[in-house]
């Protein structure tokens, strides 16, 4: 079935118009982790991918169990061209520390879609999947960018706002949205997952200096 459709985003809050074509090569030889948690925006994230690959960097997928229910992981193998990280004992080329040679090997990470519950993870330090176990091995000058997906009214929860706040505290971590729109759950409001143009935008930026 057809993923909902959805209002476009609002481009200016992007340095370059959505539609027109970025530098070639912009991110040539970059390295970027890019991890996807369970919601309805895994889909968005797809087209991410294909865009990062598009500008020439290596790009490893991992993905939480309930992200796979919703696209699955040959996907992203396809579109990236490397295999995807679907667990913590998975050991396809660090066979002794997968997680910390991910953590280390990338020079980026970005998470698209941050859902309510992985945010809570991140908060706390918990580490019982692969996106979080190599989110939290991450070394604290490597940049993160974190892309919140959720209903409005989850978005909107103190609790949710406190673990939020705490990530905010992260040395490295920037948040890319949420956006306004409409949502999977047929409502308008915050809580949309930014386009993938724009993360892509982010990323080129954040990478541009280093």
């Amino acid at each position: 079935m057809a993923p909902p459709s959805e209002t476009s985003h609002d481009q200016s809050d992007n340095p370059v118009p959505l539609g027109q074509p970025r530098d070639p090569g912009a991110l040539s030889g970059r390295r970027i982790a890019v991890a996807l948690s369970g919601g309805i925006a895994c889909y968005k994230t797809a087209t991410l991918v294909s865009k990062l690959v598009q500008q020439g960097a290596e790009v490893r997928v991992l993905m939480t169990d309930a992200a796979t229910r919703f696209v699955g992981p040959l996907t992203f193998q396809s579109l990236s061209g490397k295999p995807v990280l679907t667990s913590v004992w998975q050991s396809d080329d660090h066979p002794d520390s997968q997680h910390v040679g991910v953590a280390r090997w990338c020079e980026l990470m970005v998470i698209a879609p941050a859902t309510a519950d992985l945010i809570a993870k991140l908060a706390h330090g918990l580490t019982g999947d692969v996106v979080t176990l190599i989110t939290c091995a991450l070394p604290n000058q490597t940049p993160l960018l974190i892309a919140p997906s959720m209903n409005a009214d989850m978005w909107a929860n103190t609790i949710v706002q406190k673990n939020v706040a705490t990530l905010k505290t992260l040395p490295n971590a920037q948040l890319i949205g949420p956006d306004d729109g409409w949502q999977a759950c047929r409502t308008e409001g915050a809580g949309r997952m930014t386009e993938p143009e724009a993360i892509l935008d982010a990323i080129i930026k954040q990478l541009k200096d280093r």
